[in-house]
């Protein structure tokens, strides 16, 4: 007996063991089964890294961010903008998207304005001409005829009191023998009374001023008195050493009184007459240096200095003339000659300033692209003072050290579609369609653009022009639907306009934040159809 009852106490121990061993098995199959769950989490959630997020951006597209969640003045949540995720935020309203391999392909290359002083260097074309001062003209003042020439060639180079041509004239004659007669009587009268001297005298004297308002010269007087005889013919001489650069003298021609028979031209000093564009005028002053440039020699540079600028302007090539004085040593500078003029201006201050290149010039407004970032660049209009060969001075619209975008910007503006990104800037549309990231990433709205949504009136406020609509999605703004308050275009919107009515309307944002309708007509269903239109274009995808 007893000893069954130690082999029910030895039984009931070991199925105690059994019951233990089992429990604890069964405890540490649980509790790996445990830990291989919590193994795998972290390994399933390894493929699918937690983003980090950098801040939150308004979601209305306005310069605004924070560094923790928060809603804006409408009860819209601000939208995270994760780490990596900077670069794909959509542009501002005035900016430019363009992928990085696209910049490489295009060959944009940038340029920082810098400030610096611009020399301007106002050019000019221009003709070599005579100098007016030093032309002469050979014309009788009697009537005559040419009995002969001593110079009988266009262009020949004559010297200071060198004979022309000799001439014949029966009014000549009488006054040499009138004069001779005269101081023939004076001689003789000397020991007459003080009247019959005086009476000569007079004849004599009126004589000789005859003779020299015809231009006779003091020799050829002094040599009629002395031989007291008329001579057939008069010598007339060159006033100046020159060339002759008109000859109408023919031998044995009659002219008359005034008649011009040679022209005399000293070319020792000429004139350069440019024509200064009426943009550059106001950089002309007389006095100034200048440097001008002679086909016929390339090698030289003349000096000249600006004597005159004239003051009529001639309509038909929006020009003034500039008179330059040069002179003309070995006379190869010849009156018709082309000239090339180079005026340096020197610069007034230091100013901000772009490459010419920089400058995209429609005709009615100029524009240079500014890179805000990588990938990124803003159109600016700008305002341009003076211009050198390489640099443009700006006035206004790029600051000192912005990088400025010098080659391949036409090709930028072609890419960009510079409709909706310049947008006020009036510019139609350039190029065809983009790839599809790149068009989502420059499909940010410009100030200006219409917008389309429709919805359901909430209220209206006449008095301050103000609607609430509750609107459905905006896709051009990637707006979800909600309510919101509009401003109106004019009153005129607002006409039976009530609370309830479904609406389609149109959009614009006038300034940041402020959302003014345009065109307001009744709609199909409002907010309701819009969303339920939404929701069947989703649920055919």
């Amino acid at each position: 007996m007893k000893q069954g009852a130690n082999i029910a106490i030895g039984g009931l121990i070991v199925a105690a063991l059994a019951a233990g061993g089992g429990y604890w098995m069964g405890n540490r199959g649980a509790v790996g089964g445990h830990s291989e769950v919590h193994a795998a989490t972290p390994a399933a959630d390894g493929g699918k890294k937690e983003r980090k997020v950098l801040y939150y951006r308004n979601p209305m597209g306005l310069p605004d961010t924070s560094p923790v969640p928060k809603k804006d003045p409408m009860g819209m949540d601000y939208i995270p903008v994760y780490e990596g995720e900077e670069d794909l935020e959509p542009a501002s309203a005035n900016q430019i998207k363009i992928s990085t391999e696209k910049v490489q392909k295009l060959g944009v290359r940038t340029e920082a304005a810098s400030v610096k002083a611009i020399d301007k260097v106002v050019r000019a074309s221009g003709r070599i001409e005579p100098d007016e001062r030093r032309i002469y003209t050979i014309s009788p003042k009697f009537e005559g005829y040419v009995e002969r020439l001593h110079v009988n060639v266009t262009g020949q180079s004559v010297g200071k009191g060198q004979a022309l041509f000799e001439v014949y004239s029966p009014e000549l004659v009488s006054a040499q023998r009138e004069y001779a007669i005269a101081a023939q009587g004076v001689q003789s009268l000397k020991a007459a009374g003080s009247d019959a001297q005086t009476g000569m005298n007079q004849l004599a004297d009126s004589s000789l001023l005859r003779l020299k308002n015809w231009d006779i010269s003091e020799e050829q007087i002094k040599a009629l008195a002395k031989a007291g005889e008329a001579k057939r013919t008069m010598t007339f001489r060159s006033p100046v050493a020159g060339i002759v650069t008109e000859k109408k003298a023919v031998q044995g021609m009659r002219f008359m009184p005034g008649e011009m028979l040679y022209q005399v031209a000293d070319l020792s000093s000429v004139w350069v007459l440019a024509d200064v564009f009426e943009q550059d005028i106001g950089l002309v002053k007389p006095g100034a240096k200048t440097k001008v440039s002679i086909n016929a020699y390339p090698d030289k540079v003349f000096d000249g200095d600006i004597t005159y600028v004239y003051p009529t302007l001639k309509s038909e090539t929006r020009t003034a003339q500039v008179r330059i004085e040069l002179q003309n040593p070995g006379l190869l500078l010849k009156p018709g000659m082309f000239a090339q003029v180079e005026l340096g201006v020197p610069a007034k201050s230091n100013a901000v300033t772009v490459p010419v290149s920089a400058v995209i010039d429609s005709g009615t407004r100029r524009i240079v692209l500014v890179q805000a970032k990588e990938g990124r660049f803003e159109p600016r209009e700008v305002k341009l003072g003076a211009r050198s060969d390489n640099y443009v001075e700006v006035l206004d619209g790029v600051k000192d050290g912005e990088q400025v975008v010098v080659a391949a910007n036409f090709l930028i503006d072609a890419e960009s579609n510079l409709k909706a990104a310049v947008g006020s800037f009036g510019h139609a549309a350039h190029g065809g369609g983009k790839p599809a990231q790149e068009e989502q990433a420059t499909k940010s709205p410009a100030a200006g653009a219409g917008h389309k949504a429709e919805g359901t009136v909430d209220s209206v406020d006449a008095k301050a022009g103000m609607v609430s609509i509750n609107h459905g999605p905006v896709e051009s703004l990637k707006w979800p639907g909600m309510t919101m308050e509009f401003k109106v275009a004019n009153e005129a919107l607002l006409k039976d306009l009530k609370p309830g009515a479904a609406v389609a309307f149109e959009f614009v944002e006038r300034q940041p934040g402020e959302w003014v309708i345009t065109s307001i007509k009744p709609g199909m269903g409002g907010m309701h159809d819009a969303a339920s239109h939404d929701a069947n274009a989703h649920a055919g995808h």
